[in-house]
């Protein structure tokens, strides 16, 4: 990932807060961005929510990838193929191999591998 440059700040993700039940089983219903009037303010709190969404999406990934290389890992008693780590996360198994080498390089990243 690229800085932004000195003197402009990236925008921080909005923080994704729960809704309550009632919202959720209503389709029309959506972190009341309906109800916003002013398409400046509509289009700013969308823009949040989608950072947000994408960062959130971005972590899941990595700690996927981090799991699967955990479950592949040849000296657990209880290791994983690719093709099983595949079928219990809904991948391919060549999608699975991918993922297990991000997150073999990602704990190595951190030291713990």
């Amino acid at each position: 990932m690229t800085e932004a440059p000195q003197g402009h700040r990236k925008p921080r993700p909005a923080a994704l807060l729960f809704e309550p039940a009632e919202a959720v089983a209503d389709p029309e219903h959506f972190f009341d961005l309906e109800a916003m009037d002013d398409p400046r303010a509509l289009l700013a709190r969308a823009t949040e929510l989608t950072l947000a969404f994408r960062a959130a999406t971005d972590r899941a990934v990595e700690y996927q990838a981090l799991a699967a290389a955990q479950l592949a890992d040849p000296r657990r008693f209880d290791r994983m193929t690719p093709g099983d780590i595949a079928e219990r996360a809904g991948w391919t198994e060549d999608y699975a191999r991918k993922m297990i080498e991000f997150g073999r390089g990602l704990a190595r990243e951190d030291g713990h591998a």
